[in-house]
């Protein structure tokens, strides 16, 4: 099996020179040399292969969002404990932390990853850290920085060790121009927020890279995302994670977009078992690289009309955001998943309101459980 090696920049210029037929073309990250056709063979020499441990080795980046911890529970139980590590520049909490394997690191440190992945043996890598579309759009230098810049140091290391690399991409990689009442998976995209120019680069790198050196990358659009044990963390659509909060907590929400903007959205449950399913999908049954994916699409006023079917004293103010509201306005208002219900059987279990029923029971149970200690 050959082994990569880092060489000179004479050598490598040596090694590209024409006429050196009897040499694979070379290409070369970072100071690491190898040829395309050498990715898949040299991944069990980088990483732990499955016919050692019959598990992979998981790293999930900026892990302390919305869904890392949610997807380390999902794949702790799957693959074990240890075979599972969480990562991210934050301190975690103590639950998080106690939980299983935590580590700091910070993607923008290729450095620090690199040796994370070859340390810890890694096979598939989550990469979750980004800054969100109303966050990236008050700090854009940062947005690009994160969101771009890191996730270039992700695709590098993915390529160089091996691995199978999911980077989730966002109902915000759409624009205004694109068909909105279905969004297909494969139409004009034209995003105007750092948030969804990142995302599209991330979807066409991973596309190109796949082609070009064999990268086993995967990519999910999410929808609008929303779970019970996580804050809003300044997206677009945490309105419809605010309002479970506010309802349980004050019996008010003030919400931020106007009450008939229409927007694709999913329980959380289901998004992570669609990671986990498109993730372990063979390769063969992947008609593409990137999927849309859905369960429900509904109204600001659609979701208040359903709260308030459990909580009829529910008071409801409308303040909008223009920003916010800009935004919504350019996104889909329906996905056409069909090309991954087609291809690796995706279905999702949670309707609006299976949604509504768990999330004010999942939060009133827990502030029962507040009022009482």
């Amino acid at each position: 099996m050959p082994v990569m090696r880092a060489v000179s920049t004479v050598a490598r210029r040596a090694l590209l020179t024409p006429g050196c037929g009897c040499l694979p073309q070379v290409i070369a990250v970072r100071g690491i040399s190898f040829s395309p056709r050498q990715v898949a063979s040299d991944a069990s020499f980088h990483s732990v292969s499955f016919s050692e441990t019959d598990h992979p080795k998981v790293l999930i980046t900026g892990g302390l969002g919305q869904l890392g911890v949610g997807l380390a529970k999902m794949l702790r139980k799957q693959f074990g404990k240890n075979n599972v590590i969480l990562s991210d520049i934050r301190k975690p909490a103590s639950h998080v932390f106690c939980s299983g394997p935590f580590i700091y690191s910070d993607i923008l440190d290729y450095k620090n990853l690199r040796e994370i992945v070859v340390n810890n043996r890694i096979t598939w890598l989550v990469h979750y850290s980004a800054l969100l579309s109303a966050v990236g759009e008050a700090n854009v230098p940062l947005a690009r920085e994160v969101n771009i810049t890191g996730f270039h140091n992700i695709l590098d290391i993915a390529v160089e060790h091996g691995l199978r690399l999911f980077v989730p991409s966002t109902i915000g990689a759409f624009g205004a121009t694109s068909p909105r009442n279905p969004t297909p998976d494969l139409c004009v995209q034209r995003p105007r927020t750092i948030y969804g120019v990142s995302k599209v680069h991330a979807e066409l790198m991973g596309e190109y890279y796949h082609h070009k050196y064999g990268l086993d990358f995967r990519c999910l659009r999410y929808p609008g995302i929303i779970s019970a044990d996580s804050q809003p963390g300044g997206g677009t659509t945490d309105y419809a994670v605010q309002i479970f909060h506010d309802a349980v907590k004050t019996g008010r929400f003030e919400c931020n977009l106007k009450p008939d903007t229409r927007l694709p959205m999913m329980y959380i449950e289901d998004c992570l078992r669609a990671t986990l399913e498109v993730m372990e999908a063979p390769a063969d049954t992947l008609a593409m690289r990137t999927y849309n994916i859905s369960a429900m699409s509904f109204t600001p006023e659609e979701l208040v009309c359903e709260v308030q079917k459990q909580l009829p004293d529910l008071q409801v103010t409308y303040n909008v955001d223009p920003v916010r509201q800009a935004i919504a306005d350019s996104w889909p208002m329906n996905f056409d998943d069909s090309n991954a219900r087609r291809d690796w059987g995706w279905k999702h279990e949670y309707d609006l309101p299976e949604l509504v029923q768990t999330m004010l029971g999942f939060l009133g149970s827990e502030s029962r459980v507040a009022h009482t200690s």
